[in-house]
């Protein structure tokens, strides 16, 4: 809020919309519901926001147990430009995304049957796919003392010196769906809600907003 123009009134509105729900909407509907005139405006602040919580996040290590997968997801690129892309994995039109899930194990005393809880997620976006760009994540958002979960993918074959346990299993099978209950989750979310700027300058403009937040 420094240095801005906009009234404490216009924050403190911002700030309530944007965390009374937890599905999120874009630019355009919060300068909707805020009765603003100018969108350029509102996403600035918007951004601003994103910011912020961003820098919250990377205050803190992930601990305990903590999921870790990789998605690809949507981003934006221009209509005219769409149909010369390459499609596929490595396609242009898609982002790599590095989420992680700090996660307990629950077990039911009565039915013994267990489940998992999530404290804190981390997103960030990563340029590719390699073992040592995984490596350098999990040494700088997880503590070395965690138990971090993931599928069996070669990327992630030798982690030894990053974390005190590493476990692996296949994501398709049951415990492999388990393990990474959460980051499936958050992933499937992710999704869903760029999915809100698909069309227009909107979703251009709010997905490159987004991934700013993420590699915070």
């Amino acid at each position: 809020m420094e240095n801005s123009k906009l009234p404490l009134r216009i924050w403190l509105l911002a700030m309530t919309l944007v965390s009374a729900t937890k599905k999120g909407f874009s630019c355009l509907e919060l300068q909707r519901q805020m009765g603003h005139s100018r969108y350029e405006t509102v996403f600035r602040l918007y951004h601003k926001l994103r910011e912020a919580m961003g820098k919250r996040d990377s205050q803190y290590k992930l601990e305990d147990m903590v999921e870790y997968d990789e998605a690809f997801v949507s981003k934006a690129t221009k209509s005219s430009e769409r149909m010369k892309l390459k499609k596929g994995r490595g396609s242009q039109k898609q982002a790599s995304v590095a989420v992680m899930a700090e996660s307990s194990i629950l077990e039911d005393l009565i039915t013994g049957e267990k489940d998992k809880s999530c404290r804190y997620f981390k997103m960030v976006k990563i340029d590719n796919l390699k073992a040592k760009t995984a490596e350098k994540l999990i040494k700088g958002l997880i503590d070395k003392k965690a138990v971090v979960q993931t599928d069996e993918s070669t990327t992630y074959s030798n982690l030894e010196d990053c974390i005190d346990v590493h476990v692996s299993e296949l994501s398709s099978t049951k415990e492999g769906k388990f393990n990474l209950k959460w980051v499936h989750i958050a992933i499937s979310n992710l999704k869903r809600d760029l999915q809100k700027y698909h069309n227009g300058w909107d979703y251009d403009k709010n997905c490159v907003s987004w991934f700013s937040y993420l590699r915070s």
